[in-house]
C-alpha cells in the first residue's frame, strides 16, 4: 500500500506526476507557452540539491487533494487530519466581548449564503491551483513559467482580502523571492548582483510591536508562557534561589509573567503554589541574531523593580548570541552548586537544526553537561524542514492557513493590528520558510515527534507527570471560540485553531548521564 502524508497524497515510486503536469492553472499556461517552449513537462527539470521539488512522485488526483485542502480551510470545524488526541473537554470558550453572529432565517438568505459558499470554494480552488503550479515552477527554476503564474496570483491575492487571498499573497511573496534569489546578474565589474529587488526587511521596531500585539490578541504565545512557567514552578522545590538560561531571548514577556504567577503564589493557598516560594530568581538570557542587548537592559531594569515591590529579588545577566557548546559551560553562565537550574526556549530551538541535524545535538549535549532541573520547549508543531521543497510549501501553505483563518475569526477582517501581526510576523515566517536555503533558512519549526526523537537521543525523557495540570491550567487562558487545547499520549501539552495542532509545549529532562 502507498504510503499516506501530512495532506493525503498517496505516492508511488514507478511513475512522474509532477503537480505542474496536471494542475488545471498550469495545463492553461502549457497550452500558453506550448509551441515556444522546448521543456519537457512530464518529468522535472533543473534541480539542484538545494530544490529537491519532489520527495516522491505523486500519482494522486491534484483535482482531490486541492479540493481537500480547500475545504478543509472553509471548513475548519471538520478538519480531521490530526495527530493527537486532544482532550475534547478542554475548549477554550469565548470570552464575554465576543460577536456572535446571528442567525438569520429566511430560505433566499439560505441560498446567497450558498452561493457565496461555492463561489468562495471555485475561487479558493484556482488561486491554491496556481499556488500550486507556481511553487512547482519555482522549484523547477522554471522562471519564465514561474512569473506568469505569479501575474494571475496577484490578481486573487490580497494582503488586505479574506484569510485565503491574505494568506496565499503572503505565500506568494515568499516564491517571488525564492524567483528573485535565482535570477542573478554579473555587473561589468564582476560582481553579482539580484535581478529583482527583494521586499523590505521588517525593522526590530515593527517586529516586536506585532510579536506584542500577537501575545495581548490570540492566545498562541501566553500559551506557551503558561506551559513553561507552570513546569518550572512545579519542578521548583522550596528553594531561595533559582537560576534561568534563557535560550534566545529577545522580550522579558515570559519572565514578567513568571514574576507575577510567583507572587501571587505567595498570597494562594492552592496545591499549585504550595511551598514555592524562591526570594532569589537569576535569569541568564543568551540572545538570538537579532537580540538587542541596551534594549533589554532597559526593559529588564524595569521588571528588577517591580518584582522587589512584590517581594521577589530579581537578577538578570545579557549575553551576546546566538548560542554555541563553547559559550553554554558552567564557568560562562556564572552556575552555583546547589542552585536548581532551568532552560528555558520559547520559539527558539528550532534555529538549531540544519539539514546535517548536528548542530542541533550539540547544543542539546552542551545544555545537558549544564545539569539542568528541566529543559522547558515551546514550539510551533508544524513540519516546515522537510528536506524537498514542494512538500514544504505544501505543509506551511496548510498551516499558515489555519492560522490566518484564527486571527480573522479572533480579531475580524478590517483589525489593524491583525495586519501588523499578519504582514510583520507570521510573513516574515512564511518568507524564511519559502524563499530560502542553507543557513539562511531559520524558521525549521519539526513535529511533536521528530522533537521528541531529537531530544531523547541527545539524553532527554519527557517529564509526563505534569500534563493533566497543564491543560487545566489552558482553561485559564482568554480567548475565542474555536482553539482547542489538550494532550497528546506521549506527555506533550498542544494548543489547536479547531482541532489543527498548533502549538506544542513541553518539559524534559536529563535521563541519563552523557556518555
Amino acid at each position: 500500500m502507498d504510503p499516506i502524508n501530512h495532506f493525503g497524497f498517496s505516492y508511488n515510486s514507478h511513475q512522474h506526476l509532477p503537480i505542474r503536469k496536471f494542475s488545471q492553472a498550469a495545463r492553461v499556461e502549457h497550452h500558453q507557452f506550448q509551441s515556444d517552449d522546448p521543456l519537457s513537462w512530464d518529468t522535472p527539470h533543473h534541480h539542484l540539491d538545494d530544490d529537491n521539488v519532489y520527495p516522491y512522485d505523486i500519482t494522486a488526483s491534484a483535482d482531490s487533494i486541492e479540493h481537500q485542502f480547500v475545504d478543509t480551510f472553509f471548513n475548519n470545524d471538520h478538519y480531521h487530519d490530526v495527530d493527537f488526541d486532544l482532550d475534547l473537554d478542554t475548549f477554550l470558550m469565548p470570552d464575554d466581548n465576543t460577536d456572535v453572529p446571528m442567525m438569520i432565517q429566511g430560505s433566499e438568505h439560505d441560498h446567497d449564503q450558498d452561493q457565496m459558499r461555492v463561489n468562495g470554494v471555485n475561487d479558493g480552488l484556482q488561486l491554491v491551483h496556481l499556488l500550486l503550479a507556481c511553487a512547482e515552477a519555482v522549484g523547477c527554476r522554471d522562471t519564465r513559467l514561474a512569473e506568469s503564474i505569479l501575474s494571475k496570483i496577484w490578481c486573487s491575492a490580497n494582503p488586505l482580502g479574506d484569510s485565503l487571498q491574505r494568506v496565499s499573497y503572503y505565500f506568494a511573496t515568499g516564491l517571488k523571492s525564492r524567483l528573485s534569489l535565482l535570477q542573478t546578474n554579473i555587473n561589468p565589474n564582476g560582481t553579482v548582483s539580484r535581478g529583482v529587488t527583494l521586499p523590505p526587511e521588517v525593522t526590530r521596531e515593527e517586529r516586536i510591536e506585532a510579536f506584542e500585539l500577537l501575545h495581548q490578541t490570540t492566545p498562541y504565545i501566553e500559551f506557551g508562557f503558561m506551559a513553561a512557567n507552570e513546569a518550572i514552578i512545579q519542578a521548583t522545590d522550596p528553594s531561595v534561589r533559582l537560576h534561568i538560561i534563557d535560550l534566545g531571548m529577545d522580550h522579558i514577556l515570559q519572565w514578567r509573567s513568571l514574576i507575577r504567577t510567583l507572587a501571587s503564589c505567595s498570597s494562594s493557598s492552592s496545591a499549585m503554589c504550595q511551598e514555592v516560594s524562591p526570594k532569589l530568581i537569576r535569569i541568564t538570557g543568551v540572545l538570538g541574531d537579532r537580540g538587542d542587548i541596551m534594549e533589554l537592559e532597559t526593559k529588564t531594569e524595569a521588571l528588577v523593580a517591580e518584582a522587589n515591590t512584590l517581594g521577589i529579588e530579581l537578577e538578570f545577566r545579557l549575553i551576546a548570541g546566538p548560542a554555541t557548546s563553547e559559550m553554554l559551560t558552567r564557568e560562562n553562565l556564572s552556575l552555583k552548586e546547589g542552585e536548581p537550574l532551568f532552560v528555558n526556549s520559547m520559539l527558539h530551538m528550532h534555529t538549531y537544526v540544519k539539514e546535517s541535524r548536528g548542530s542541533l545535538k550539540t547544543i542539546l549535549q552542551s545544555i545537558k553537561k549544564l545539569g539542568p532541573t528541566l529543559l522547558t520547549v515551546v514550539e510551533q508543531d508544524a513540519n516546515h524542514n522537510g528536506p524537498f521543497f514542494l512538500g514544504r510549501f505544501l505543509e506551511s501553505l496548510h498551516y499558515y492557513s489555519a492560522i490566518f483563518d484564527s486571527l480573522e475569526a479572533s480579531m475580524g477582517r478590517n483589525s489593524i493590528e491583525r495586519m501588523k501581526i499578519e504582514r510583520n510576523h507570521f510573513a516574515e515566517e512564511i518568507r524564511n520558510i519559502v524563499a530560502y536555503e542553507g543557513t539562511e533558512r531559520v524558521e525549521r519549526h519539526e513535529r511533536a515527534d521528530q522533537w521528541r526523537r531529537q531530544l531523547a537521543r541527545a539524553g532527554f525523557q519527557l517529564v509526563t507527570g505534569m500534563k493533566d495540570h497543564h491543560a487545566t491550567v489552558m482553561k485559564s487562558l482568554k480567548s475565542g471560540e474555536g482553539y482547542t487545547v489538550g494532550n497528546d499520549q506521549k506527555g506533550y501539552v498542544l494548543l489547536g485553531w479547531k482541532g489543527r495542532p498548533i502549538m506544542l509545549a513541553a518539559a524534559w529532562q536529563p535521563s541519563s548521564p552523557l556518555s
